[in-house]
């Protein structure tokens, strides 16, 4: 069962305006690449569903957090279908990220109060998602959909949805002010943080500078 409640969820994801997306068959390595965030100031931490047996890593990296990194909210990502929404949930995923908008995921998100946060590529598919109850909606792929500009032009008609870019978002400054400038809640980062070099070389302290960073950077700009 979540700890966290989905409205705890989207007041962290305001506060501090990042989540780390990241997936690694090896549950060391996501222990590590979460105590890295954690020590850099993060609260948040998506595990993408990406390869095989990833529900019974996260079932270990779960537990782990919970003992050793308490404040850390984990979420599960890449959830594209009600019954995997389901087994995250019921392994303590305390949100549910998913690429798509699929009604069963959103209700078995909804039944359990569970924050779901789906893939949207149009104005369209935004409203579609408020309808259904998504809080925060998710942008994807968000420099392929169109970019900050594309946010911008969503909050004209729309100010009062809150979106979550995931796909082309980088840590560097100029980068993150054009998406909290365009009024973004906050980003979704993975591979421009979680580089293939500093994985192979466990590189962890780097991981932990680069959120420090991107947290100094966010709060002039949000």
């Amino acid at each position: 069962m979540a700890r966290f409640s989905r409205i705890d969820v989207v007041l962290k994801m305001r506060e501090t305006g990042v989540i780390p997306v990241f997936f690694h068959p090896d549950p060391e390595v996501c222990k590590n690449v979460v105590k890295a965030c954690y020590d850099g100031g993060l609260r948040l931490f998506e595990f993408t569903n990406r390869g095989d047996f990833a529900t019974l890593v996260f079932a270990e990296l779960n537990k782990w957090t919970i003992q050793n990194c308490p404040d850390m909210i984990v979420g599960a990502g890449s959830v594209v279908d009600e019954g995997t929404a389901s087994m995250y949930i019921a392994l303590g995923a305390n949100f549910i990220v998913s690429p798509v908008i699929d009604e069963g995921t959103a209700k078995v998100c909804n039944r359990r109060k569970v924050l779901w946060s789906p893939g949207c590529g149009s104005v369209t598919e935004i409203s579609r998602a408020h309808e259904l109850g998504a809080e925060i909606v998710k942008v994807f792929p968000a420099s392929e959909v169109g970019g900050p500009g594309f946010v911008k032009a969503v909050k004209g008609p729309m100010p009062w949805t809150s979106i979550m870019p995931t796909g082309g978002v980088e840590p560097e400054e100029e980068n993150l002010k054009k998406w909290f400038e365009a009024g973004v809640t906050c980003v979704g980062i993975g591979s421009k943080l979680f580089t293939k070099r500093i994985i192979s070389e466990g590189d962890y302290a780097s991981i932990a500078r680069v959120c420090r960073d991107m947290l100094s950077i966010i709060n002039k700009y949000k």
